[in-house]
């Protein structure tokens, strides 16, 4: 499987040498992961089996990831994707910032790892476990978003209204990987984010028969 890389989108500073080694021993525990899933299957694969193919302890991807199914959803982008999204101009619709980003995300990631994006995609849709998680990565992610939307438009992130838009996107993103998997990835993905944006912009127009 193509190995994880980190993604683009922006000119971030220089990292440090320790943050470097965590993102390669955290890259490392992700490709041993998939290649074994790919291997035997998600429910074979076991921490120690990805230990050792990772060339770490079991302790370590403890450390790094406390779940086998937080092994498979996270991944090096939310920190840079906020970034990018906090890049875009101030008066430029949210749903239009989110589309812009998301786009870039999917573009790269169907380029560089393409075995990847369709199995995590295969996970969430197949595996009870990995879409549970999923869920709570949802609560988190939506968090920092929550508090980059009130940034720009002087909203409380606290707020109700901030809340309610904030797991809207997020919600309304996340099913793009679960309805492309189910449909065996036969839809473009950035079609399904223009499909999603719109409704997300727009909401959902009466469908004349």
């Amino acid at each position: 499987m193509t190995p994880a890389r980190p993604l683009p989108l922006t000119d971030a500073p220089q990292l440090g040498l320790r943050e470097r080694k965590k993102i390669k021993t955290r890259t490392a525990i992700r490709d041993a992961t998939y290649a074994l899933i790919e291997e035997q299957g998600y429910d074979a694969t076991t921490i120690e089996q990805i230990a050792e193919r990772a060339e770490v302890s079991p302790s370590t991807v403890f450390r790094y990831f406390p779940t086998k199914e937080d092994i498979v959803l996270t991944d090096e982008y939310d920190p840079i994707l906020l970034q990018e999204l906090g890049s875009r101009p101030a008066d430029e619709p949210w749903t239009e910032s989110v589309r812009y980003v998301m786009k870039k995300a999917i573009v790269f990631g169907l380029e560089q790892e393409p075995e990847t994006t369709r199995m995590r995609s295969h996970l969430l849709v197949q595996v009870p476990a990995v879409r549970s998680r999923m869920r709570e990565h949802i609560a988190v992610t939506s968090r920092m978003l929550g508090e980059a939307i009130a940034e720009r438009t002087g909203w409380d992130k606290d707020s109700l209204e901030v809340r309610v838009y904030t797991i809207s996107l997020i919600s309304g993103f996340g099913e793009i990987a679960q309805y492309w998997a189910e449909n065996d990835f036969r839809d473009d993905l950035v079609d399904l984010i223009d499909r999603t944006t719109e409704v997300l912009a727009h909401g959902l127009p009466v469908r004349k028969t």
